[in-house]
């Protein structure tokens, strides 16, 4: 089902009414990323370093939302975008290190105000593309006026490099059209296992820092 123009312009109205009803979606993007602020803060004073590098957030727009409703040949109403998109509500969360993507999940799985609705792990599962990154599709619970709405939000979490990579992997795409040439598909390839490369170079010296740091203390 491909939208025309005039289709486009004639949900235009449709918009105005998706505001109210789509809002939610920032406000579950604002309790998460305090929530991250918190896990940043508190794990920082416990173990001496911040997992989170930083965080990004958007909702979907209307336009997104609309085109991946008709890929999938539905309707174009509210009710359609909440029971079959999962990622209108979006967060990517930075990382330094491997560990730090793990043990940002391992918190995440302790709040009991959040159900892990699925986990993909593109890191020990890399895509065919070479893509890594660990996302996690979860729901919470946004507090309203009138009750309660529990709204999915899709996270990414990877590493510098893995963002790095994906960035500029999307830039080609988007510059090619997406018609990517093979010779230049298999260089990207082997740019996100130098990527990979790096990634694990650096969690190993990262662990030697850490049991460097301990030694001293161990001694005494």
């Amino acid at each position: 089902m491909q939208l025309t123009k005039e289709d486009m312009a004639n949900l235009k109205d449709v918009m105005e009414n998706w505001k109210n009803e789509l809002l939610v979606y920032k406000f579950a993007l604002d309790q998460m990323n305090t929530k991250f602020s918190i896990i940043s803060q508190e794990y920082n004073l416990i173990h001496g370093h911040n997992p989170i590098e930083h965080t990004k957030s958007r909702v979907k727009s209307f336009e997104s939302i609309v085109n991946k409703l008709a890929r999938k040949n539905l309707e174009v109403t509210t009710a359609h975008a909440k029971e079959h998109i999962h990622d209108i509500a979006g967060v990517r969360i930075i990382c330094s290190f491997l560990s730090d993507i793990y043990n940002v999940v391992d918190i995440l799985k302790q709040h009991n105000d959040l159900e892990i609705l699925g986990i993909k792990d593109y890191i020990k599962n890399p895509k065919e593309n070479g893509y890594r990154s660990l996302h996690l599709l979860i729901e919470t619970p946004v507090y309203l006026t009138n009750g309660v709405e529990r709204v999915k939000v899709e996270i990414q979490i990877r590493t510098i490099a893995m963002d790095f990579w994906a960035s500029l992997e999307h830039k080609i795409h988007y510059k090619l059209n997406n018609a990517v040439p093979e010779l230049l598909t298999e260089d990207l390839k082997e740019a996100a296992n130098i990527a990979n490369y790096l990634d694990e170079k650096m969690h190993g010296i990262n662990n030697e820092v850490d049991s460097a740091k301990k030694e001293p203390e161990e001694e005494r």
